[in-house]
């Protein structure tokens, strides 16, 4: 366990360390916290050990976690933290039109519709998404921030650093924001994933009246993301956020390209 304190076991959760559970035996909760103190991301950053120190920033500094962050807790960190922190950050001239059209294009394998600025195209992850994951919000002026190269490796990354740097065992979400067709709004999917399952397979189980299901898989890792959005915001400047509570089940090897992407095969609407 990362924490503030040598606490460790069951003593993690108790006295200083947060409020003792009274919740009855067996049922069911998730705690989030959204991980204040970050600060501004840099190109070449290490984001792990900059979480870190916001998770457990020391004795006389009370922790945005309670504990700190524990064996199997899920970390969600936003793809714009990581992209920074991974140098996906170009040049854009605010004075031509065409600019943002050009790098969307250029960031797409290829592009599905087109309304005004607006393109839906899919990204070499296998993503369908709105100007191929282009973003100009929370960057600096004149800047755009691409989708990390493999969203994967960069959630892989950030988890082997927190399990062999500092001896904690955790899933981690990368995290970014998608519309849903046919549905207004957006929410918060998992774009990377590692040490959490993407998806849960119910098929084959029984439902509260003993019907067996035949289609239900859910995906776990896009639920946990727009959980963990609703304590990060979008104009907040908080990075990321632990949900605590998940079912050790769900923390497992694990890839977004290969259970969440729909292979095109199984699309019914390309």
């Amino acid at each position: 366990m990362l924490s503030d304190s040598p606490s460790t076991g069951a003593d993690a959760g108790a006295g200083a360390e947060g409020p003792v559970s009274t919740e009855p035996e067996g049922a069911v909760g998730l705690s989030i916290y959204p991980v204040t103190g970050v600060g501004e991301i840099n190109p070449g950053d290490d984001l792990a050990a900059l979480l870190v120190a916001a998770l457990a920033p020391g004795p006389s500094v009370h922790p945005p976690v309670p504990g700190g962050l524990r064996d199997g807790d899920v970390l969600v960190v936003t793809q714009k933290v990581v992209s920074k922190a991974e140098g996906r950050l170009v040049e854009l001239d605010a004075t031509d039109p065409d600019a943002k059209r050009r790098l969307v294009e250029q960031e797409s394998v290829r592009i599905l519709r087109r309304r005004g600025e607006l393109l839906i195209s899919e990204t070499p992850h296998g993503f369908i998404c709105a100007n191929a994951g282009v973003d100009l919000s929370n960057v600096a002026a004149g800047t755009a921030a691409l989708l990390p190269v493999d969203s994967d490796r960069s959630a892989r990354g950030i988890r082997e650093a927190l399990e062999h740097r500092y001896g904690v065992s955790v899933g981690v979400v990368v995290s970014d924001t998608f519309g849903r067709p046919w549905r207004q709004g957006v929410t918060d999917v998992a774009i990377g994933i590692a040490g959490v399952a993407g998806v849960i397979d119910l098929r084959g189980t029984a439902d509260a009246y003993g019907r067996i299901l035949d289609v239900t898989e859910v995906c776990v890792a896009d639920e946990l993301a727009g959980a963990a959005e609703l304590v990060m915001g979008k104009d907040r400047g908080i990075p990321a956020a632990v949900v605590r509570g998940v079912d050790p089940s769900w923390l497992r090897p694990s890839s977004v390209a290969a259970e969440i992407v729909r292979p095109p095969a199984e699309d019914l609407f390309r």
